[in-house]
């Protein structure tokens, strides 16, 4: 593929009038579009995608234009540089990809109807009208749009409508903005409107397929969120109003489009009345991060792709932070801890990872950067440690100065590290660059040497292997004893005689408190041991970090996997649900030291068995009223684990709630709702349960209950059922493809019909780069497949399939690593698979 081609020095656009006119019926786009800016050159270039160009016209003449498929443009000869008004006609195809302009299909009565969206991010404006459709090339847009219109349909826009003539809504022109955050939607939709203190209003809609009480919480959260962020950054929010838009087919999560906000209905609509507090938690977080983005990426943008993070990783953590503002009773940063943490950790660790900040070098490339563990999870983090050496009140400074500088404009990661330093006297960007421009993340060793001193050292923590090239980072150590500076910029620090430092302090030596920093820790026996001895005492982040960070150690055999078998029993009466959600990752992770149906694979059932014996007998299967949030998220932790361990009196438990609401299945508790309908495809499938759940599945519009569906058939047994199921994969009515992965990777987690899903995809893989080849989740499919596979068979099998397509652009990288994450699991087996077994018939 040819490299990127950026064509704003060449022409600089100021102002766009849209005209778009969308035909459902006959799946056509027709459109003109005149842009009024600047020519550095007579020969000017524009993107297009898809569009077929019939005339451009320059200052109301015809002018030569050829059109660049290759390179996604239109070039343009001008009969001279400077000031010009643009004009291009052109028509293209309204298509099923969920990108561009695109319908998304929905039910409501048993009719069909649709509701037409649009996603930009990133290079897809261009195929809805031509533009210089870079981030750089802020513009304000008018936007006339047509379209075969119903009685009664809602039209929505970055801003509001100012008028109708002869069928066209016409919109009022934006403020400056990049070509990716314009946006508009329309349809037969419902809506919930509220206004801030300021006089903002705010807006939730949705297909007529719901019922009006899901849209209250995202109402809510949205009206107080606006309020927090106005405070927070000091700045105004600057349009209008602030329409949250749920899309039946929608590709990614959410899309921040400036004042009109589209979600993928789960991750907007709940019902209020039997959602589980995970889920609103999750539904929140979302929420807050795309209006982040309102300030930090839309009011001010990154001025190219390689400083994506800009955007994404200052969003993901002020999610928690205005969450956590909102709610505090959720305690929401410990999410954090239990999603964003683990996902940086595990793919940084994987040689060959990308930095946060990368180059682009074509297109491709481009979605390619939207990596969740690294760009969003990873930044995240290092933005955490930001906040925890900046303090609140500098950062807000800090963040305000920025605002003013570049609102409506561009910039870049050093415009947001002068801003942050002026602010607090640090040199923030000095300290941060380590982190920013190299991949991966140091592991802090901590030991006491032959003559005493307390010793720290850093090198790079690799799983699976990896070449050390000597890269070191400024580490924010936070340790609780005095010695330790608040930096570590070396590659070795001796703190000074421990037995005089550990009766000082009068507490066990530990460094990365709180877990903030971005590292692992490696404590030798002698002070792992001390920590171990009082771990009740730590807090609930600090005792889960204990176990995080000895699976990973583990993981990369820095220390004997066996010696973590042990050590579950002593957090399993945590009433911690972080705590358990670690202490239960690390125990699904010795499942890939076991054969099915062995007698190993039996003594890890009777394993979890005695893990979860005091909170399954403490909590019960089903939510109580006036329980603490910890125990309604540790009960399914532990309801998962007990199916795992084949608990008979479970089981059987299980199976009476679901013979109690057989004839509602969405009634089901929501909590456990999932895994009530996992154990009953698990125990008591049958093709009747399989036909009636996959009926569920089509025709409810509740869209957790849909998601809880798409978790329980996978786990079908009977390989026939399995066949059934991936017959469906490529219906559309049935399987929506944005969900597909979900049902993809849930099958191929089952290790019974784990085949028939490798084999779908192998044979069907040309059809899913056709469906959804385009768009920044495809490579997840390679993803999740190396995430579950660990054997030596599975490896091959992996790399003869994929390695062929290493050249295919933006796939390259992810073929690799992921290779290199089975690779480094097969490894591990064989290395530590024999003490393993070992240690676990000792425990059993």
């Amino acid at each position: 593929m040819a490299g990127i081609e950026r064509f704003y020095p060449l022409f600089q656009p100021e102002h766009y009038d849209l005209f778009i006119d969308v035909n459902r019926e006959q799946k056509t786009i027709t459109g003109t579009t005149k842009i009024r800016g600047n020519a550095s050159q007579a020969k000017i270039a524009v993107n297009q995608k898809d569009l077929q160009v019939s005339q451009v016209r320059a200052n109301g003449n015809p002018v030569p234009f050829t059109t660049d498929d290759e390179a996604e443009a239109i070039r343009i000869e001008l009969p001279a540089a400077g000031a010009v008004e643009l004009e291009l006609d052109y028509q293209a195809p309204l298509t099923d990809t969920m990108m561009g302009i695109y319908p998304s299909y929905y039910e409501v009565a048993g009719e069909k109807k649709q509701v037409v969206g649009t996603q930009f991010e990133t290079t897809f404006a261009r195929q809805a009208f031509p533009s210089i459709d870079e981030p750089e090339a802020k513009a304000t847009f008018s936007l006339a749009l047509k379209f075969d219109e119903h009685p009664g349909e809602t039209v929505l826009a970055n801003m509001p409508e100012e008028r109708v003539e002869n069928g066209v809504h016409y919109f009022a022109q934006t403020l400056k903005m990049s070509t990716y955050l314009v946006a508009f939607a329309f349809g037969d939709l419902q809506s919930k409107m509220t206004t801030t203190k300021s006089g903002v209003e705010v807006g939730v809609f949705a297909t007529k397929a719901h019922q009006p009480k899901e849209l209250d919480f995202a109402l809510d959260i949205a009206k107080r969120a606006i309020e927090f962020y106005e405070d927070f950054y000091q700045t105004p929010y600057p349009l209008p109003h602030s329409w949250q838009l749920a899309l039946p087919d929608f590709s990614a999560g959410a899309m921040e489009n400036w004042g009109l906000i589209t979600y993928r209905e789960a991750l907007l609509l709940l019902d209020p009345d039997n959602t589980p507090l995970e889920t609103k938690e999750v539904v929140a977080t979302v929420i807050t991060h795309e209006l982040a983005h309102q300030w930090f990426g839309d009011l001010v943008t990154m001025k190219w792709w390689d400083d994506l993070w800009l955007n994404e990783s200052f969003a993901n953590m002020m999610e928690y932070v205005a969450v956590d503002a909102l709610q505090p009773d959720w305690h929401v940063w410990e999410m954090f801890q239990t999603s964003e943490v683990p996902m940086a950790l595990s793919r940084d660790a994987t040689d060959g990872v990308q930095s946060v900040h990368v180059a682009v070098n074509n297109p491709a490339e481009i979605d390619a950067l939207f990596d969740g563990a690294i760009v969003y999870a990873k930044g995240a983090r290092m933005l955490v440690m930001v906040r925890a050496l900046l303090g609140d009140d500098a950062l807000r400074k800090g963040l305000r100065q920025y605002f003013v500088a570049h609102q409506y404009g561009n910039a870049e990661g050093k415009d947001l590290w002068q801003a942050l330093g002026d602010a607090s006297g640090l040199e923030i960007g000095k300290i941060m660059n380590s982190w920013l421009e190299q991949p991966g993340y140091p592991v802090v060793s901590a030991t006491v040497t032959d003559d005493g001193q307390l010793t720290l050292r850093q090198q790079q923590f690799f799983i699976g292997g990896g070449t050390d090239k000597g890269r070191q980072w400024q580490i924010p150590l936070d340790s609780n004893y005095a010695a330790a500076p608040q930096i570590m910029d070396k590659p070795e620090l001796k703190l000074g005689d421990y037995k005089s430092l550990r009766k000082q302090a009068g507490i066990p030596f530990r460094v990365n408190v709180g877990n903030n920093s971005h590292v692992v820790v490696q404590y030798d026996p002698e002070l792992l041991a001390d920590i171990l001895e009082d771990v009740e005492t730590l807090t609930p982040i600090d005792q889960r970090q204990i176990l995080q960070d000895l699976r990973l150690l583990a993981s990369a055999q820095r220390i004997d996997y066996a010696r973590l078998i042990p050590l579950l029993q002593q957090f399993a009466e945590s009433e911690s649900a972080i705590v358990n959600a670690e202490l239960y990752a690390v125990a699904n992770s010795l499942k890939m030291f076991v054969t099915p149906g062995s007698p190993a694979e039996q003594e890890l059932r009777e394993f979890f068995g005695k893990l979860v014996q005091a909170n399954v007998n403490r909590l019960g299967l089903l939510p109580r009223t006036g329980e603490s949030n910890d125990d309604q998220k540790v009960r399914p932790i532990v309801f998962n684990a007990a199916l795992y361990a084949q608990l008979p009196d479970i089981i059987e438990q299980a199976h009476t709630i679901f013979t109690d609401h057989h004839a509602g299945l969405v009634s089901l508790p929501a909590d456990v709702r999932a895994l009530i309908l996992k154990n009953e495809v698990q125990n008591y499938g049958s093709a009747d349960l399989f036909d009636q759940l996959l009926t569920d599945y089509t025709t409810t519009n509740d869209v957790n209950y849909r998601e809880d569906l798409a978790a329980a058939v996978p786990n079908v047994a009977d390989p026939q059922l399995a066949e059934r199921l991936v017959s469906q994969f490529k219906n559309a009515d049935v399987i929506k493809p944005q969900d597909l992965r979900a049902w993809y990777r849930g099958l191929l987690a089952n290790e019974l019909n784990q085949q028939v899903a490798w084999d779908w995809i192998r044979n069907n893989w040309d059809w899913l780069e056709a469906t959804v080849g385009g768009d920044m989740e495809f490579a997840t499919f390679i993803t999740v497949t190396a995430r579950i596979f660990h054997t030596p068979e599975r490896l091959a099998e992996f790399k003869a399939f994929f390695e062929p397509k290493l050249e295919t652009p933006g796939l390259e990288r992810e073929i690799k690593m992921d290779t290199r994450t089975i690779s480094g699991k097969v490894d591990l087996i064989a290395g530590e698979q024999a003490a393993v077994l070992k240690e676990l018939t000792r425990n059993v």
